[in-house]
């Protein structure tokens, strides 16, 4: 049953200490009822009754004064929690069994060490990971151990694949497998194949996938009933699925082989009473009878599923289920029935918290190309209901659904991506439409694999046109827009960008004129982030030189409320120095000059800004704007992005904490600016954390760049922006517009490289 592989594998290192304890007979010793209980539920996969019987067991343990037993106790009660996605419970359980273990050098610690690593690496927490992981290796080695260094090494290489080291990845997977045989660890023997066949399908090394999975699946064969044979078989069963999928010549073999091995999985899930894996390898059966077209049967096995995980707490395989019925019901023109599935799958989605495990697919590579397909069925079913219905009313629902699953998604890729679930406390300022400015456009671009949908929202009313281009052609043109923006290649950007504007504005410019609109509002999806809509070209003048743009990640986290003008207050914070390898950044120091001509506040340049100093100032007063002119990357893992301080960095997590704090003031802080950023070009994971800074950091807006640009420039334009931003008749948005005008008629910044990547983002008014 595949979560994807970068998390799935999380699990092997604790599922296999519980199945197989790593305790010498001469070391073994009595164990209370309550233990051998949980042990064999959760060796058949019973988890909530393994929590049971190790919480029993640990309690009499620390009565006995048993701290080593206590210890180890609390290191299977961990794996059963993270089995189960209750990371926040095992890391408490692993905490506990820290203090209990003194002895640094014993195998407890080992086993401690690793399974935090686990831990830390479902929660894509991977600098604690690493260190863990390689804390535990260390010891391991240092005991001369081999069944502890197979389990760590089958960690570490989940840890180096989520990273994109594949090669190291799969070398720690053979290596795991290696001793586990030579051990006759053969549970872990076959976790670790299933681990190595898994991301050799996901790098498209097809061979080495069928290779590995023929090798694992003669392993699986001879293990006993167990949780253990019933999950490892569908692993198995779902990768021989891709391999059919992607090797049509050899089709019919590896069907009959996916389909044998997740029969396998059924049969021994059903005689164990494993439901959660029943579910994964009856669904699994419905998607092999999908691929051939035989919708019916895979309908009924699709709905075995869905009754096998009735009976459990399982959502994320839920979801799966409940979306593979809308796919079929669909296929099989029963749209409403097909509706009421996607509608299910998505609101089971939302229930899924960040720290429970991604019932992702296994190749997948982000929220987007994997669960978010979901959402993205659900719309493009929905636009295709509104084009069959005659009346406007009718239509009016199917797109308002449409676009209110936008948002759903919006919402769920942000929480994804920061995993974290910070964005739920803005949901009570949700406000529609209609509360929100008269004078704007509000454009979701929908990107379908076979066309371009726009939705547009004006004062409440919603429209739609379609964009015959396919999915591939957009986003690649989007990426060789930006390439040549950034890159400053002479005027080459002028014709990605007019055939940008002639898919994405020229259909709507009839509505935008008729309207009276002066500002636009992108809800941008996927590689759209990652281009500035401003410079977009409509053969005579930028985009920006018509109307005020700006971003949201989601409509439903833009506070509504407009910027209040009346004793604004400005917390600097700069480096006009290099520090840390970071180039200086002289133009810091006349924005702070600026700002403090400007509007009163308090700054902190160079050796003053500092964490501490930063958290004085923000508990002393109540600033409107936090203005940041330093060094920030946005990377595709939220923990690799980071704001550059006098003598460290921020990560959007402690970002959010410092400035967020703030957040429940009446006098929320209004506007972050982020005066020299960056996003990697290309990088959609990446411009999604540049999209959501300012929600993580609880600011109303923020004002960022996709781009370095020339200090002088950068200071320059926020300079007039906040000129401009007293005006209390200009929205931020027109405020940055007239900043970027002003920039756009001087000779030496007129190409976009300069004025083009200030994004302003969320609340625009």
């Amino acid at each position: 049953m595949h979560t994807p592989w970068t998390v799935c594998v999380l699990l092997f290192f604790t599922v296999v200490l519980a199945a197989e304890p790593l305790v010498s007979r001469a070391e073994a010793r009595p164990v209370q009822s309550s233990y051998e209980q949980a042990q064999s539920a959760f060796a058949r996969g019973a988890f909530e009754e393994a929590i049971s019987g190790w919480l029993e067991a640990a309690e009499v343990y620390a009565l006995d004064g048993r701290s080593e037993d206590q210890a180890r106790t609390l290191v299977r009660l961990a794996g059963a929690y993270q089995n189960l996605g209750l990371s926040g419970d095992a890391l408490r359980a692993l905490g506990t069994a820290r203090l209990l273990n003194q002895d640094a050098g014993n195998r407890v610690q080992v086993e401690i060490l690793g399974t935090l690593g686990s831990v830390y690496l479902s929660l894509r927490a991977y600098p604690p990971a690493s260190e863990m992981l390689t804390a535990a290796l260390d010891l391991a080695t240092e005991l001369d151990d081999d069944p502890l260094i197979a389990f760590i090494e089958n960690n570490r290489g989940g840890l180096l694949g989520a990273e994109g080291f594949y090669d190291a990845a799969i070398q720690s997977y053979l290596r795991s497998a290696r001793l586990a045989r030579n051990e006759s660890l053969e549970a872990l023997h076959g976790r670790a194949l299933s681990n190595a066949a898994t991301l050799s399908c996901k790098t498209e090394d097809y061979e080495t996938c069928l290779r590995l999975g023929n090798e694992g699946m003669a392993v699986v064969r001879a293990l006993g009933l167990s949780y253990d044979k019933a999950q490892l078989s569908v692993n198995f069963g779902e990768n021989y699925a891709i391999l059919a999928r992607a090797l049509p010549d050899r089709h019919g073999p590896l069907r009959l082989a996916a389909y044998e091995a997740l029969s396998q999985g059924a049969e021994v899930a059903e005689t164990i009473g494993d439901l959660r894996t029943r579910s994964y390898a009856y669904g699994g059966i419905g998607s092999l009878y999908e691929d051939e077209g035989r919708f019916e049967e895979a309908l009924v096995w699709t709905r075995r599923a869905l009754a096998a995980v009735g009976g459990i707490h399982s959502p994320e395989s839920l979801y799966r289920w409940q979306w593979q019925s809308g796919r079929l019901l669909r296929a099989l023109e029963i749209s409403d029935d097909a509706i009421e599935s996607y509608r299910a799958s998505i609101q089971t989605l939302q229930t899924i918290r960040q720290e429970a495990p991604q019932a992702y697919t296994a190749t997948a590579t982000s929220f987007r190309e994997s669960a978010g397909r979901a959402y993205f069925e659900m719309i493009d079913l929905l636009l295709e209901r509104a084009s069959t219905v005659s009346d406007i009313e009718t239509t009016s629902l199917y797109l308002n659904e449409a676009r209110d699953t936008v948002e759903l998604f919006k919402l769920a890729e942000l929480r994804d991506y920061f995993r974290d679930d910070c964005v739920d406390t803005y949901l009570a300022r949700e406000t529609s439409l209609d509360a929100l400015s008269a004078e704007a456009a509000i454009i979701y671009p929908i990107i379908l694999p076979d066309r371009l949908e726009l939705l547009v929202g004006i004062r409440g009313r919603l429209s739609r046109t379609t964009v015959p281009v396919r999915e591939d052609a957009l986003m690649n043109l989007v990426r060789i827009f930006r390439l040549l923006l950034e890159g400053q290649a002479g005027n080459a950007y002028l014709a990605p960008a007019a055939q940008l504007y002639e898919w994405v504005m020229r259909p709507l410019e009839p509505l935008l004129t008729a309207s009276g609109v002066d500002t636009i509002v992108f809800v941008p999806d996927g590689a759209l982030r990652t281009i500035p809509m401003a410079a977009l070209y409509d053969g005579e003048a930028f985009l920006i030189e018509s109307y005020a743009v700006a971003v949201t990640p989601s409509l439903r986290l833009s506070d509504p409320r407009p910027l209040a003008r009346d004793n604004i207050s400005v917390l600097t914070l700069g480096l006009t120095e290099a520090v840390q390898n970071f180039a200086a950044l002289p133009g810091a120091g006349e924005e702070t000059d600026a700002i403090r001509e400007l509007f009163p506040g308090t700054a902190l340049i160079d050796e003053d800004f500092v964490v501490a100093n930063v958290e004085r100032a923000l508990a002393d007063r109540e600033f409107s704007i936090v203005h940041i002119a330093s060094h920030a990357a946005f990377a595709a893992n939220p923990e690799d992005s980071f704001l550059l301080t006098y003598d460290d960095r921020f990560t959007l997590d402690d970002l959010g904490d410092l400035i967020g704090r703030f957040r429940l003031r009446e006098n929320p802080i209004e506007l972050l600016t982020l005066s020299a950023c960056e996003s990697a070009a290309g990088d959609d994971r990446a411009a999604l954390g540049l999209a959501g800074v300012a929600v993580k950091a609880g600011a109303k807006s923020a004002l960022a760049t996709l781009w370095q640009i020339s200090d002088a420039a950068s200071s320059e334009l926020i300079t007039s922006f906040y000129e401009e931003l007293r005006n209390s008749t200009l929205s931020k948005a027109k405020a940055l517009r007239q900043a970027q005008l002003q920039l756009l008629v001087q000779e030496q910044y007129a190409h976009p490289f300069f004025w083009s990547p200030f994004i302003l983002i969320n609340n625009w008014l």
